[in-house]
């Protein structure tokens, strides 16, 4: 789930594949919603203890690079399900809820708009009348920037979404430091440090105008949950999805499929931090209080099949997963620089490159799980 937050019209070509096509992202993203239950229990915790305290009479909860699919209202109805529990268990009535699907301008609102009616039919089925209402509403923008206003909302959640930069890396530096890590289009292994210093630079912009409004738009004592992929420094784990489009990219530059200008002017604006940096830009920020962070390593085929057989699996059925999802993510970041049937040929040698690289190594991803809450400062 998720999208890049950037500004100057760029956004709108940078977001999911939308519909609810054969290659629609809401088709195609049970691999992030697998994530996403890895982070459940901590989701539990942290909104058990924030309405525990609280016991808002309005709960007001922002889902920031929400994207579409079925993803964005499992997190809605995962909310309500803890909330309506710990009433229960606190013998105090359900609250009203409302929530804000928040992602960039080009993100398919329609598609999750649609959904709504059949949503609402089965949370009234689940609930019954004793229930609250439930009001959801659409917030366009970036979210490495503010989007609501001070000291109005008690909950954010945000999964797989923080990881995109709000612009490309590279943008800034001199011809002759691009031109180190020529033919790519990633981070990869031979990259010189300046690109990784860049993007770094970009990605702590942005995590910090990120906290900083977050923690302005929420109530003292609200919270935040986060999921977001990262690097263990201290682990070798596979290369990333981002590496591999690069290196295959940089395959089809040399055989002449594609122009040496629009390689050179197309950097994929993800970075995945460290955990070391992820601590200490959130100790920067410091209206917030770290609760908990957590690391959790997943295949990156999980999901592929839901009876539990992954393992078993064909090595091209996963590796196609894995292609079907990516592109899902990237196709119109890619479409903005490339003709349609380079991306195709793209992702036919994407996916096989996949298949030798699992033939060799465990192909998995490292994610983040951090529960904040904002720290409620005593008038004096």
């Amino acid at each position: 789930m998720g999208s890049l937050g950037a500004s100057s019209g760029r956004e709108l070509l940078l977001h999911m594949n939308g519909g609810t096509g054969k290659r629609s992202y809401a088709n195609n993203s049970s691999f992030q919603k697998k994530l996403m239950l890895k982070a459940k229990p901590m989701l539990e915790e942290t909104i058990t203890r924030l309405y525990r305290d609280s016991s808002p009479n309005c709960m007001k909860v922002a889902d920031l690079g929400c994207s579409v699919g079925p993803n964005t209202l499992l997190v809605t109805s995962n909310i309500i399900d803890i909330v309506d529990t710990t009433c229960t268990r606190l013998n105090r009535e359900p609250p009203i809820f409302q929530f804000f699907l928040n992602d960039l301008f080009g993100n398919d609102f329609n598609t999750i708009f649609k959904s709504l009616p059949d949503f609402y039919t089965r949370l009234q089925g689940d609930k019954g009348n004793e229930f609250g209402s439930c009001f959801i509403n659409a917030t366009p923008g970036s979210f490495h920037g503010r989007l609501f206003p001070s000291n109005s909302i008690n909950f954010f959640h945000s999964a797989n979404s923080l990881h995109w930069l709000s612009q490309d890396p590279l943008s800034g530096l001199t011809k002759e430091t691009k031109s180190l890590n020529k033919g790519n289009c990633h981070i990869v292994s031979t990259s010189p440090s300046e690109v990784y210093k860049a993007y770094f630079k970009q990605f702590q912009e942005g995590f910090k105008s990120f906290l900083k409004s977050r923690s302005e738009e929420l109530v003292p004592g609200g919270a935040m949950v986060l999921v977001l992929p990262c690097t263990c420094k201290n682990e070798t784990l596979s290369k990333s999805l981002w590496e591999v489009i690069s290196l295959t990219l940089n395959d089809m530059l040399s055989e002449g499929l594609i122009e040496e200008a629009k390689l050179d002017s197309f950097n994929i604006p993800t970075y995945e931090p460290t955990i070391e940096e992820i601590r200490h830009l959130i100790k920067e920020e410091e209206s917030l209080f770290l609760q908990r962070l957590e690391v959790f390593t997943v295949p990156r085929d999980e999901g592929v099949s839901e009876c539990g057989d992954d393992f078993f699996l064909d090595g091209n059925i996963r590796a196609e997963f894995i292609a079907t999802y990516t592109r899902a993510a990237m196709e119109p970041l890619l479409s903005a620089k490339f003709e349609a049937q380079v991306i195709n040929e793209l992702f036919i040698r994407f996916r096989k490159k996949l298949v030798q690289i699992m033939k060799v190594e465990k192909f998995e991803t490292a994610n983040l799980m951090i529960s904040m809450t904002k720290i409620a400062r005593r008038s004096v």
